[in-house]
């Protein structure tokens, strides 16, 4: 399987899983120019995608997800309760290409499963999703109130993961924000914190239960690059785990993961 972050960031967010002739995007938070230039930059052609898989309704993860439907003919997964919210702020989409899971159930795109999960964010029916192919297990896990129980097990596994390190709590609460957005944020509805990460991370290690990890969603006014790298490799470090971290950015690709 092969996996690239194409942006991640409040200000937009798409991931490529691809895996022979079988291309996804999952999410389509950007505008289809972006997406389609970021594609071209790691030699997929947007011709080729098979599917958008969308893991909730905002705007960051859905922005450009019509207009590729409509360019490229590609039809869009998502679970009902998502498509509830986001048919309408997606403009038209033919009838073939709404397609619907259910949150929890396997499915499957060429030789490439994939397994839904839900995850506890501000939107209709949020979830992860988990890619299985070839004895390889890929996660994308952002948009995290809290690091659940279920989460965790999801993540387990896996090869290479992508995992929400949206803020600094110190930036945050210091920052510009206004209190209702601060509070929304930090609630069990809002998003993963670096130290919130780093906790979690370091007890997926001592498991040895995860492999390559990419941080992703970093807040641009609460959080840097730097900062969300420094806090969760020391936090993974004090434990005794040695570790090399990843970093998924907004502003460009990451680099093209081949497991």
């Amino acid at each position: 399987m092969k996996f690239c972050s194409l942006r991640s960031g409040s200000g937009g967010n798409a991931v490529y899983i691809g895996y022979k002739d079988i291309n996804l995007l999952i999410d389509a938070g950007l505008s289809g120019k972006i997406i389609e230039k970021s594609l071209v930059n790691i030699n997929v052609d947007p011709n080729k995608l098979s599917a958008i898989l969308i893991t909730h309704e905002h705007n960051d993860h859905i922005k450009g997800a019509g207009v590729l439907s409509r360019r490229y003919d590609i039809p869009i997964y998502a679970n009902p309760a998502t498509w509830n919210v986001m048919e309408r702020l997606l403009g038209n989409i033919d009838v073939k290409n709404k397609c619907n899971f259910k949150t929890g159930e396997e499915f499957s795109l060429g030789e490439i499963k994939i397994k839904s999960f839900k995850k506890s964010h501000d939107a209709a029916e949020p979830v992860g999703f988990s890619f299985f192919c070839n004895g390889k297990k890929i996660t994308i896990a952002t948009d995290l109130g809290y690091m659940s129980k279920g989460v965790a097990s999801n993540i387990m596994g896996s090869d290479v993961v992508l995992l929400e390190s949206n803020h600094d709590v110190d930036m945050l609460i210091k920052g510009k924000y206004p209190w209702a957005l601060k509070k929304r944020i930090l609630s069990d509805y809002g998003h993963l914190s670096n130290e919130s990460a780093g906790e979690a991370l370091k007890k997926l290690f001592e498991l040895n239960s995860v492999g390559m990890v990419f941080l992703g969603h970093l807040s641009q006014e609460n959080n840097k690059p730097e900062i969300a790298h420094k806090t969760v490799t020391d936090m993974i470090k004090k434990s005794g785990v040695k570790c090399h971290i990843h970093m998924a950015l907004r502003n460009i690709e990451s680099e093209l993961i081949k497991i």
